[in-house]
């Protein structure tokens, strides 16, 4: 008895042969590449999950659930491993070097092959990053619902965008700017700009809408005017906030902090001042941040911190899994792969009670240095892996709660009649004083900082 033979797949390189009537390429982008699969910390294959075991529940909710992992695609496939002092290193085979409507048709069938075969339901895009600018604006949204068109019909029923966002940086227009721009005619072609693509992530079922400005800031402040600046800003969030609505896009809108990309002076420096921002002109009831991890540590806080002042301030929507080198001073995006920070960020991602409708977006890229196709996958595996190992490491020193009665333990002199009255609002100066008086001078128990990293370090 014969068997059909399995169906050709061609290599998705420039010169390949493989496509249909309408001339764009059909095949297979990852040749050799299997569907990525759990197979245990013991295992040797540097193309398997150790860690992450989608379908596993921790604490009550299945990893997949907790994690809510989604592709990155302007640095998966559109990343080139140039930086600011070197050239590009590397050029995927399916590449031909244009910024075409067919070649970004054909980097989103890339996408999804890689998607389905990494076996995660979510990714993220900028506009400017799956469809070619045109001479108009007009001209410019055909070329982006064409693509769109098609990442729909990829998508199926099972994918779906967790966040897209307007890329309002990178074009010489942008050079002062985009809501901030002292310039009306870029305020406006911006406000163009989000709003198609607004409507095209509502219209792939995407859960979130983020403003990812990268200049919205100032160099210097002799001649600017910050505050009217950051009027403008506010005014462009609220006309956001009314057209999310008008359309029906029950997603959330997040901001992401990002210092020093590249102004000095930011509205959204990091949690604490994009909150006070989004407060002082009453717009925090309409948006939530998300936290890259690598922008925390460049306003000189770790990533923990920047997810717990969120968290406490109800702001925390979504995380950038990613991480920076500690020896270089600039956004080098790298997968996180440091399990003790990926246990920190989850103590704080089960503390928020998850991410949902956010998740973990892998805004991160491949070194310069790792140039085959194949390191796509190994380094999202990889930073899953890492996370999926700090959910364990969390939930272990949750469940074992010898960390949680240390701290516990360091505030319990709160725990009396007077502390209550404090906690409640209800302990004036005057009778503060009284107390002070009666007790003299306080004993100061020690914080047993280094028992604290024990149980920590133990966990991991």
């Amino acid at each position: 008895m014969q068997t059909a033979a399995a169906p050709p797949t061609c290599p998705a390189d420039v010169e390949s042969e493989c496509a249909h009537g309408s001339g764009e390429w059909e095949g297979e982008f990852f040749p050799g590449i299997p569907k990525i699969k759990y197979e245990g910390p013991s295992s040797k294959n540097h193309l398997a999950y150790k860690w992450y075991n989608a379908e596993e529940e921790i604490l009550g909710k299945k990893m997949k659930d907790w994690m809510r992992f989604s592709v990155a695609f302007w640095h998966t496939f559109r990343g080139t491993g140039g930086d600011p002092f070197g050239a590009p290193t590397k050029m995927w085979p399916w590449e031909d070097g244009t910024d075409s409507l067919a070649m970004a048709k054909k980097r989103m069938r890339a996408n999804f092959e890689f998607i389905n075969k990494l076996g995660v339901d979510k990714w993220c895009f900028h506009d400017r990053d799956i469809a070619p600018a045109g001479k108009t604006i007009k001209e410019t949204n055909a070329n982006l619902d064409e693509v769109v068109a098609l990442a729909k019909e990829l998508q199926g029923t099972k994918i779906r965008p967790l966040w897209g966002t307007a890329q309002l940086f990178h074009h010489p227009r942008f050079m002062h700017g985009a809501a901030t721009s002292s310039e009306l005619g870029v305020y406006a072609y911006s406000a163009a700009q989000v709003k198609k693509t607004m409507e095209v992530t509502h219209y792939l079922g995407g859960e979130n809408y983020v403003f990812w400005g990268g200049r919205e800031g100032y160099q210097s402040l002799l001649n600017t005017d910050m505050e009217r600046e950051l009027d403008h800003m506010a005014r462009f969030f609220e006309a956001a906030v009314a057209y999310k609505k008008k359309i029906g896009f029950n997603g959330t809108l997040l901001i992401e902090p990002k210092p020093q990309e590249p102004t000095k002076h930011q509205y959204d420096w990091d949690a604490a001042t994009a909150t006070n921002f989004l407060r002082k002109y009453g717009l925090i009831d309409e948006f939530k941040l998300n936290i890259e991890c690598n922008h925390a540590t460049l306003s000189g806080h770790s990533c923990h911190h920047e997810l717990e002042t969120s968290r406490i301030n109800g702001v925390l929507g979504n995380i950038d899994a990613n991480t920076g080198d500690p020896q270089v001073g600039w956004d080098t995006d790298q997968f996180m792969m440091d399990v003790g920070e990926a246990t920190l960020v989850m103590l704080s991602v089960i503390k928020n009670g998850g991410l949902a409708p956010g998740g973990f977006n892998f805004d991160a890229k491949l070194r310069r240095e790792s140039t085959d196709v194949e390191d796509l996958f190994i380094a999202h595996i990889a930073g899953m892996d890492t996370l999926a190992r700090g959910l364990r490491n969390a939930a272990k020193l949750i469940e074992d709660g010898s960390l949680a009665d240390l701290v516990r333990r360091r505030y319990q002199s709160f725990d009396s009649e007077l502390g209550a009255q404090i906690e409640a609002g209800k302990a004036d100066f005057e009778l503060l004083e009284k107390k002070a008086m009666v007790w003299g001078e306080p004993t100061v128990a020690s914080a047993k900082q280094e028992l604290a990293e024990m149980i920590f370090q133990a966990a991991l």
